[in-house]
């Protein structure tokens, strides 16, 4: 065997010594304007783990909390800390099929806090190999990947001008814009006046965050076609996979993306089967981590369906770990949204992501390639005692 190539074998054990989750509440720079929330702060959860005395990090944010899913920062931190803690600690973290495999025995659901602990060991393995995440994985297909920016403020003329400075910067030009919230006529004159804005100069999708029936989203898909958007972003709820089908056949020419309605590979296969879309999006969150993200990217690309590197807004530490996986996956029909720290105030991690030539690039050194700011943790920390008071 060449002196390069190692055994897994020969390689020391990482024996899983501690596990830690701590949730924590940063505010954002503007309102995120959502079609079920408004959010002004960001709830995530940091998890680590000690593995033959090196650290990894991992991270789940929900947007708006169980507004938006079915977990909440309290019950992430609560699950990993009481219920997949105990049958990881003492394991092989180097051993991370069968770490992947254990937590998902260990509990049903609760795709966010496995995924926080699943990309807390990778990066804690990685740390230990020396390596990046992304080399531990089996190696960077890309050095960078283009990066969308969502309008969310609601404003026509702030959202034109958020675009233009944007542009000028030349850090994003692909933009989302939120919408649902308001009557499909009003969304529609909206995102219009930004693609009129736009046109030539950047792409136009819209996030819908399962908003309309079907009827809304059959009146409303061709005018947003017509207006110049690319892809509309789930546009009814994620369990009618029949009516996204009916949906995509009926509007060649835009690309329906299926976000919240893809969350297993089972899920995956069957948005595929069925034609019920022309994009996937990917979040490690909604797919329980490494594993799962990686087995829906590929029935997404054995279907021939472009993919889409999304977020859950999670602050660096997540957004890096996203990188660092989704930089193995090979193109990004749809490039990613790794952009939430941008839209956070403040960061709890030691590192910042390089944004810039419209893309966010791949950091260097060892795991996820940042580590954590634990004065900044201590500070926006939510799990200290509160008590509740009518006013």
């Amino acid at each position: 065997m060449p002196e390069h190539v190692h055994d897994q074998a020969s390689l020391p054990r990482l024996p899983i010594e501690r596990i830690e989750a701590i949730p924590a509440r940063i505010p954002t720079i503007r309102p995120h304007h959502l079609a079920f929330a408004t959010v002004a702060a960001m709830d995530v959860v940091i998890v680590s783990v000690t593995a033959g005395g090196v650290v990894g990090f991992g991270e789940a944010a929900t947007i708006g909390g169980p507004r938006w899913g079915e977990e909440s920062p309290e019950g992430i931190a609560a699950i990993v800390t009481q219920y997949l803690a105990e049958p990881m600690l003492g394991q092989d973290a180097a051993q991370l099929n069968a770490a992947e495999a254990r937590i998902g025995r260990a509990v049903r659901g609760n795709a966010f806090a496995k995924s926080a602990l699943s990309m807390a060991l990778h990066d804690a393995v990685a740390r230990a190999r020396g390596l990046s995440l992304a080399a531990l994985l089996g190696g960077a297909q890309a050095e960078s990947l283009p990066i969308a920016w969502t309008l969310a403020s609601g404003d026509t003329g702030r959202d034109i001008e958020e675009g233009e400075a944007m542009l000028a910067a030349r850090r994003h030009r692909d933009f989302k814009v939120k919408i649902g919230a308001h009557a499909p006529e009003d969304d529609i004159a909206h995102v219009a006046a930004l693609a009129r804005a736009f046109a030539g100069r950047a792409t136009l999708r819209v996030d819908v965050n399962q908003a309309w029936d079907e009827a809304t989203a059959a009146r409303a898909l061709p005018a947003l076609a017509e207006a110049g958007v690319a892809m509309a972003e789930q546009p009814v709820a994620g369990w009618n996979v029949a009516a996204m089908a009916r949906l995509q056949r009926a509007n060649p020419r835009l690309s329906i993306m299926g976000d919240e309605g893809i969350a297993t590979p089972q899920d995956a296969l069957r948005h595929a089967m069925e034609g019920a879309c022309m994009a996937m999006a990917l979040k490690p969150g909604k797919h329980g981590g490494v594993a799962g993200t990686r087995a829906v990217a590929a029935i997404a690309r054995a279907a021939g369906l472009g993919l889409y590197g999304g977020t859950m807004l999670e602050g660096t530490i997540g957004t890096l770990g996203a990188l660092q996986l989704y930089a193995t996956l090979g193109d990004f029909a749809w490039g990613t949204e790794l952009f939430g720290p941008l839209l956070l105030r403040d960061s709890l991690a030691t590192a910042a992501p390089e944004y810039r030539d419209f893309a966010i690039h791949l950091p260097r050194g060892p795991g996820i390639g940042t580590d954590l700011d634990a004065d900044k943790l201590a500070h926006y920390r939510t799990d200290r005692p509160r008590t509740l008071h009518t006013v």
